[in-house]
């Protein structure tokens, strides 16, 4: 067996029906390439594994977890990566997708992994805290609208698909939690430059109580400040808008 470790945010799916239900989420077509994300015990890495004509790799940073799984499952020998995911590289040169219950400490930072690696990733399907999964799902005027709404969904349709009771998992968290999809748009926006789009975006959201224009004021030139959209607050703009105040002030800086 293995034990469980807070340290890592460790909270094992044990419902059947449920890490069944998660798996049927992915796209499946012939010859796919899938990462699994904090594979852990293999709540749904048996599932993944078996999947017909699929390359089926997984990333897990605990040793005891792969150890267990090697052991439990030997055909997947060669096929887990010993890493912490927010140090590697994508695992395929091609196109991939990736599904996993992401370790909730670490739920945020992974996305932003997904965002460096997003012209490889098709689809992602993620379980989150429930919170966390709708403030990522939310629009415009929602007071959990954030960075991380704004710079997922200028990449990626984001799709809430199910809700998932804290009594699916051993030990049972002390929150509910979400399941969703990430769908790869393809750069919609033509955004050339994710780091200085990112970097606007942080700043207008680090101080959302303020309008833009005193948030953007040290990231964008003064004539920028004239633009009507900076009489707003950033919770108010939609990612268009943000694209628009990128292209017209910061794509060129």
């Amino acid at each position: 067996m293995y034990t469980l470790k807070k340290s890592l945010g460790q909270h094992f799916l044990h419902d059947e029906n449920m890490c069944q239900k998660i798996v049927a989420q992915l796209h499946v077509t012939p010859g796919i390439n899938i990462l699994e994300v904090g594979p852990g015990g293999g709540a749904i890495t048996k599932y993944l594994k078996d999947l017909p004509d699929v390359n089926y790799v997984a990333i897990e940073v605990d040793t005891e977890k792969v150890d267990y799984l090697h052991k439990t499952y030997p055909d997947l020998a060669g096929k887990i990566i010993t890493q912490d995911i927010l140090k590697a590289n994508a695992p395929f040169d091609t196109d991939f997708s990736v599904i996993g219950n992401f370790p909730y400490n670490i739920s945020s930072p992974i996305l932003f992994k997904v965002l460096e690696w997003e012209p490889h990733v098709k689809e992602v399907i993620g379980m989150f805290q429930k919170e966390v999964a709708l403030r990522v799902a939310a629009g415009p005027g929602s007071k959990t609208y954030g960075i991380l709404s704004v710079l997922m969904q200028a990449f990626f349709k984001v799709e809430f698909l199910i809700e998932v009771h804290e009594n699916c998992f051993t030990p049972p968290p002390k929150v509910k939690s979400g399941v969703l999809r990430f769908t790869n748009l393809n750069n919609p926006y033509n955004i050339n430059d994710k780091r200085k789009f990112m970097i606007l975006v942080k700043a207008a959201f680090n101080q959302r109580r303020k309008t833009l224009r005193n948030a953007l004021k040290s990231v964008v030139p003064p004539s920028a400040l004239q633009d009507s959209l900076m009489d707003k607050r950033a919770e108010q703009l939609s990612v268009a808008d943000f694209v628009g105040l990128y292209e017209r002030y910061f794509n060129e800086k």
